[in-house]
Formats: C-alpha cells, sequence, structure tokens
C-alpha cells in the first residue's frame, strides 16, 4: 500500500534566506502521507511514534512542487513501520521570468525518512476501502 501528496512550496513555507524551505516541511508531509496510509490500513489516523531514521538530501525552496510517497514496510499488532521518500518534481525558472517553470526530466530526491505510527487496537477497523 502505498500513498502520495504532491503540493507546491509557497513563501510562507520558506523559512531562510534565498527562499529555503525548513526540512521540518519534509517531515509534515511525511505525517499526512502517514496519516492517509493508516486510513486505509486501520480506519483511523494513529498516531507517529517516532522517526528512526532522516535523511535531508538537496534543498528545497518557495515554488518546488514537492512530491511525497510513503508505504508501510512491516506491521506489528499496533504498529505500521513506514517508509518515505520527498523528490522535486517541478522548479521554478525565475531567469526566464517571475512564472516559468520546468517540469524535472529525473525528479531530485531532497529527503528520506523511516518512522514507526500506531494504532491502538480498540481503534483498528481492518483495511479501509
Amino acid at each position: 500500500m502505498e500513498a502520495m501528496i504532491r503540493l507546491r512550496m509557497s513563501a510562507h513555507d520558506a523559512h531562510y534566506g534565498g527562499g529555503l524551505v525548513d526540512g521540518a516541511r519534509m517531515l509534515m508531509l511525511f505525517g499526512d502521507v502517514a496519516t492517509e496510509l493508516l486510513i486505509r490500513r486501520d480506519g483511523d489516523e494513529g498516531l507517529f511514534r517516532a522517526y528512526e531514521e532522516v535523511e535531508f538530501l538537496a534543498p528545497v525552496y518557495a515554488g518546488d512542487y514537492i512530491e511525497a510517497v510513503g508505504r508501510i514496510i512491516k506491521e506489528g499488532k499496533t504498529s505500521r513501520k513506514m517508509e518515505f521518500e520527498a523528490r522535486k518534481v517541478i522548479v521554478p525558472r525565475g531567469d526566464l521570468s517571475e512564472s516559468a517553470c520546468d517540469v524535472l526530466k529525473e525528479p531530485i530526491v531532497v529527503c528520506r525518512a523511516v518512522g514507526t505510527c500506531v494504532v491502538p487496537l480498540e481503534k483498528q477497523r481492518g483495511e479501509s476501502e
């Protein structure tokens, strides 16, 4: 099972000079992906327990389109271990004009993570449709 979210980073997301987006924004996207996975799997939003591993691999800027994907890789009685990847798929081209953008031929992986979520037994409803 896999879930994906794609959105454009806004000027509001930029936290540092030059329009650089805070890496924590990628973790927020992963949280949204995890929530969808848990709803699809258990019929409940569950709770994010912990990240085991987080790698920030490339910068993200305001105007970039980011695609965040995740999948469940291991299941316990209440735990769901997941892996996530965020990719830059469209970039602004301010050098051409203020509204120009390019779709990247090859997405740029900007962040990877592994984390675990928990859905208490009493809230699990089996795989949702």
